[in-house]
């Protein structure tokens, strides 16, 4: 007589199965590419209605005039530049501490997009900051911040292509995602630490934007 020795898969393994064949990027990228159109469709759909509000529907602001529609480009991607690299540093942790081939894949693609949000972020602000400011450029500390983050994109980038054993490639800009995320705080807390020409929050300011509705 034989014995069966292997277990039957209980309802809670094959519940997560499909989380641990989505963390692998065989599963992935097919699941992935399929998604690609409709984020396309939506982005386009999206990007229309920004146009709209941004360029016609909104005021022209009673200080600042037109000048001001350049906020509505450089605050999201001021935003977006150090979401994206907190992003990176928790997907270089979960590479480091389980593993997963897929996280560092998803962390070495973000740093492009985060270093072109930052770049877009730092050219928009010294346009507006010419005509608002009276300069192109200023070493303030959230200027000077946002900067730093710019070439820690760069870094990453530089870092990675350095290797040719990617397994090396691999720990390495992991390290650096986790380091460089002592600069995220700096860039969002500087107007608060320092005296900064940049002025302080208007989103978050005391738990509720201080902007007017149809500028927000």
């Amino acid at each position: 007589m034989t014995i069966n020795t292997l277990k039957t898969p209980s309802k809670h393994t094959k519940k997560s199965a499909w989380y641990y064949r989505l963390s692998t990027p065989k599963f992935f990228a097919p699941f992935a590419n399929m998604l690609i159109p409709w984020i396309y469709a939506a982005a386009f759909l999206v990007m229309a209605c920004g146009l709209f509000f941004g360029l016609l529907a909104s005021p022209i602001d009673y200080q600042q005039g037109n000048t001001v529609r350049i906020m509505y480009i450089h605050v999201p991607t001021a935003m977006l530049s150090s979401a994206l690299y907190v992003f990176i540093a928790l997907l270089s942790l979960i590479f480091l501490v389980w593993r997963i081939k897929l996280a560092v894949i998803l962390a070495r693609s973000t740093a492009i997009v985060g270093a072109m949000m930052t770049l877009i972020a730092l050219i928009t602000g010294a346009v507006w900051g010419r005509p608002t400011w009276g300069t192109w450029w200023q070493w303030d500390m959230r200027l000077t911040s946002s900067l730093i983050l710019l070439f820690l994109y760069i870094g990453y980038i530089a870092l990675d292509s350095a290797f040719e054993d990617r397994s090396k490639a691999d720990r390495a800009i992991s390290l650096l995602g986790l380091i460089g995320l002592i600069n995220v705080p700096l860039i969002k807390f500087s107007v608060y630490w320092f005296n900064t020409l940049h002025q302080k929050s208007t989103l978050f300011a005391k738990g509720k934007s201080t902007i007017t509705l149809d500028l927000l």
